[in-house]
């Protein structure tokens, strides 16, 4: 066992933080949270960590790690073979781990390697998140990454390929509602690629199964339809119109908001380091129209989390693994303060995607899955990168200041 001690501790729901605390670990379990010396640590290794606030290990809900960046998207054809990329895989999982997430959902990859992963780190023999996957993306033949192998044409072809995908071991499905930029032989991001009854489909498929769906939907069309058909996110909310000449510059469709706010669908804009740079790159007013859509959907009750998509970049920009911060900082820009940006990126995205009675808050019962920094994200939402020691499952896996020689993401 272990008594995690620290001057602050943050439980993952915006109102509840325990000063003087102190986490007692027993295995991969959290056995129980409290102040000073309300657990009982009989030989328990005590872990001071002075200066340090205590926090749930953050979750990113939209991850590429096997994106492959050597593919060629018209032909299919890469010169990566699977061996490779999944060592590449295996890396930016680290990297994902040394910015402080300890949970993070893979949105789409090739030949099943995110599987193989997964269950690697769930028996200790790599380094990295927990990771809950969604294997090839199901999408038209053509379709917005078609070449990740998830083609299908119909209801009955989306149930082959989500049938395909969970008998490999997919935790939940991802369906192209809409195309995408990074296709360019697919349709436009603001094209609807399903109807709602189509995508149904998927979401039947998942439910059998106990499991959800996600909803890759950039146009407002395609985000409707989502909505509709009962997905449980939708990524990107982009609002894309045909003609605006930016995926970000996007009028809010109020109407399809308040159906995904009263249907209880989460939201995972995708917001990261590279939105950042995305005034310079498509124009003046693009980020401010990014971060007034961010404030819309939230006052609207629309419930928002934490991803950033990486494994790939934009217009030259890279959106690196260990970039989490950058994406939380989009919602303290679009008004949110720092309890409510924790949130996002721990408990609401945790149950966003699945695991919230597992992992995403300090309570006992719970995996161990926590992060210890100095300083006080409360105050200052940059000490979120300021990391002391990670923790996933009862095992310290910190992994700050290791750098590799390449870029682990596809920048076209």
């Amino acid at each position: 066992m272990k008594l995690l001690r620290a001057p602050k501790l943050l439980t993952g729901r915006p109102d509840e933080v325990i000063l003087d605390a102190e986490v007692l670990v027993d295995g991969v379990l959290i056995k129980g949270v409290g102040p000073r010396g309300s657990q009982d640590a009989s030989g328990a290794e005590v872990v001071e960590l002075e200066g340090c606030t205590l926090m749930p290990g953050m979750v990113d809900a939209h991850v590429h790690l096997g994106f492959d960046r050597d593919v060629n998207p018209t032909t299919k054809k890469s010169t990566e073979t699977d061996s490779h990329l999944l060592l590449r895989m295996a890396e930016n999982a680290r990297k994902l781990l040394s910015a402080g997430v300890t949970t993070a959902r893979d949105l789409g990859g090739r030949d099943f390697l995110e599987v193989e992963l997964r269950d690697a780190i769930d028996a200790g023999l790599a380094v990295g998140p927990h990771l809950v996957v969604a294997t090839r993306p199901i999408t038209n033949t053509g379709g917005h990454c078609w070449y990740m192998g998830g083609e299908a044409d119909d209801a009955d072809g989306i149930r082959r390929v989500a049938r395909e995908n969970l008998r490999a071991g997919a935790d939940c499905l991802k369906v192209m509602a809409t195309g995408g930029a990074m296709t360019p032989v697919g349709p436009p991001a603001w094209r609807a690629q399903w109807t709602s009854t189509e995508i149904l489909a998927a979401v039947e498929e998942a439910a059998t199964r106990g499991k959800f769906v996600a909803a890759h939907a950039h146009g407002t069309e395609g985000i409707k339809n989502a909505a509709l058909a009962g997905v449980r996110t939708i990524e990107h909310c982009s609002f894309a119109v045909e003609g605006a000449g930016s995926p970000f510059a996007r009028e809010v469709d109020m109407e399809v908001v308040a159906l995904i706010a009263e249907r209880g669908v989460y939201v995972c804009p995708t917001v990261n380091a590279v939105v950042w740079q995305m005034d310079e790159r498509f124009g003046p007013g693009v980020f401010g129209n990014l971060v007034d859509r961010l404030a819309k959907m939230r006052a609207a009750g629309v419930k928002l989390i934490a991803g950033t998509d990486c494994g790939f970049g934009m217009r030259g920009i890279e959106n690196r693994m260990d970039g989490y911060l950058r994406g939380l900082e989009v919602f303290a820009a679009a008004g949110w303060d720092n309890a409510s940006v924790i949130e996002a990126a721990t408990t609401l995205a945790a149950e966003a995607i699945g695991v919230g009675e597992l992992t995403g808050s300090l309570d006992a019962g719970k995996q161990a899955d926590l992060i210890a920094l100095r300083g006080d994200p409360l105050a200052r939402l940059g000490d979120l990168c300021n990391l002391e020691l990670v923790m996933v499952s009862g095992r310290c896996v910190t992994q700050s200041h290791v750098e590799t020689t390449n870029a682990s993401v596809w920048v076209p």
